[in-house]
């Protein structure tokens, strides 16, 4: 028996929210220790995104997963259909849902941490066809990551490779690699160095589900049995509840 659905989905809220706090928090630190030097910033905000993403994932991966993003769920739901593993719809919403409050409420705790308003929208605008091009791109890679590793047995890795693909994923993309519709729109929230405004969402939401898509048809051609090993994302699950332990 899995465990229940409201303790995941409390792991998928925590998670997200600590990984936008780190995302954000990070990106505030870097602007006020390295001022004028944006090349620097970014070093230092991708590191501590990058370390903190494989923290969470070791955390949070046996008792969700970890998937800690909508286009992640979604897919894993999709490949696991037909074969009974995976998220099912029910899990999806749910998922989805706790990921994309917990984007928002990590942020709005980055913002009080530096002693900045709870809230206060993004002025950073991210839109056009390149950066549009870099998130399909990211999020692709990220989810025939995930997926590869769990295909091949190799999900004690993800906390490393999902990690390291996401920092340098702020340096190959010109977008600097958000792949994340619930880390987007929390992202939304601050007027710092790691915001976006919210009229730069739709843009970036709509490349990332691109992204997704792309990476089914990729795992369909790569890894054709990658659905048999959704249950896997990113991390095993536990087999049994563990509430009375």
């Amino acid at each position: 028996m899995r465990l229940t659905l409201a303790r995941r989905a409390s792991a998928e809220f925590a998670g997200t929210a600590l990984l936008v706090a780190a995302v954000v928090g990070s990106g505030i630190a870097a602007a006020r220790m390295s001022p004028g030097d944006v090349g620097l910033q970014l070093l230092e905000n991708a590191i501590a995104t990058a370390f903190a993403l494989g923290a969470l994932i070791l955390m949070f991966g046996p008792v969700s997963g970890a998937h800690l993003n909508p286009v992640v769920s979604a897919v894993d739901w999709w490949l696991g259909r037909r074969t009974g593993t995976g998220l099912a719809g029910s899990d999806l919403a749910a998922y989805a849902a706790a990921q994309t409050t917990g984007a928002i409420g990590g942020c709005v705790l980055a913002n009080l941490m530096f002693d900045l308003p709870a809230v206060a929208w993004s002025q950073t605008d991210r839109r056009g066809g390149n950066l549009w091009l870099a998130e399909v791109v990211a999020t692709a890679g990220l989810v025939v990551l995930v997926f590869a590793l769990a295909r091949t047995g190799r999900t004690s890795a993800a906390p490393a490779a999902v990690g390291a693909y996401i920092g340098a994923a702020y340096w190959f993309t010109s977008s600097t690699s958000f792949a994340n519709p619930a880390v987007t729109i929390g992202r939304t929230f601050t007027d710092t160095f790691a915001g976006i405004t919210p009229a730069s969402v739709p843009g970036f939401v709509t490349a990332q589900l691109v992204g997704g898509l792309l990476a089914v048809a990729a795992l369909a051609a790569w890894y054709p049995g990658a659905g048999h090993a959704a249950d896997a994302v990113l991390m095993p699950r536990l087999a049994q509840d563990s509430d009375t332990r």
